[in-house]
């Protein structure tokens, strides 16, 4: 296959730059404890420095790989599958959420939002963050905002996404993982005097799990 030919098939996300697909328990929000089967998909430029799949953000270096292999391999596991990266919606999701959903498995993304919305999703989990704030319509979509607290001013950065989001929305705050043992307590002492928020932790890193 021609480069433009496979640059092509990447455009209309019939090949995806796959960086590793894996069975393993949702540690974080609304469906923390949930057997899941993760797709991450390269290529990021959001850029949080503290992003903990770094090696993500450059696309180059993932393989582009058949939606219908990714689907084949995702139907051994589980009925439960969530798309992340990276920032997934870099690329169309229209083909991978259609031949997902054919198989009558339930699909959920993680995402900041920042480019538009395609694919069909059953849950979407909005995570915004400062350096490229998500797209207007999804806002209206999501189903779940979880906001990363990595210092005091983000307890206002996520008041000022949860006043966009739709009435239906779950809303969740996580402390940034390395500040785990300072912004914990304060998230409690926060969600405890806000109650339209919870707590979410990444459950798997104390699992020691992927």
């Amino acid at each position: 296959m021609t480069k433009e030919a496979t640059a092509n098939r990447v455009k209309l996300g019939e090949l995806l730059p796959l960086m590793e697909e894996f069975y393993t328990i949702q540690g974080e929000g609304a469906h923390t404890g949930t057997p899941a089967y993760f797709i991450r998909v390269g290529g990021c430029d959001v850029g949080c420095h503290w992003c903990d799949v770094k090696e993500s953000w450059d696309a180059a270096i993932h393989p582009p790989t058949e939606a219908t292999a990714i689907v084949a391999n995702a139907v051994k596991y589980s009925k439960t599958i969530v798309i992340t990266g990276g920032e997934p919606l870099m690329w169309d999701m229209r083909h991978l959420t259609s031949l997902l959903k054919a198989e009558g498995l339930k699909v959920h993304i993680e995402t900041s939002g920042a480019y538009e919305l395609s694919g069909e999703w059953d849950w979407i989990c909005l995570s915004p963050k400062k350096r490229m704030l998500p797209k207007p319509r999804i806002y209206k979509e999501a189903h779940e905002l979880k906001v990363i607290i990595f210092n005091k001013s983000d307890f206002a950065f996520a008041e000022e996404h949860a006043a966009m989001i739709n009435e239906d929305c779950e809303l969740y705050l996580q402390s940034e993982w390395s500040v785990r043992d300072k912004m914990t307590p304060l998230i409690v002492d926060y969600v405890m005097a806000n109650p339209k928020w919870k707590i979410s932790l990444q459950t798997h890193k104390y699992l020691n799990i992927p």
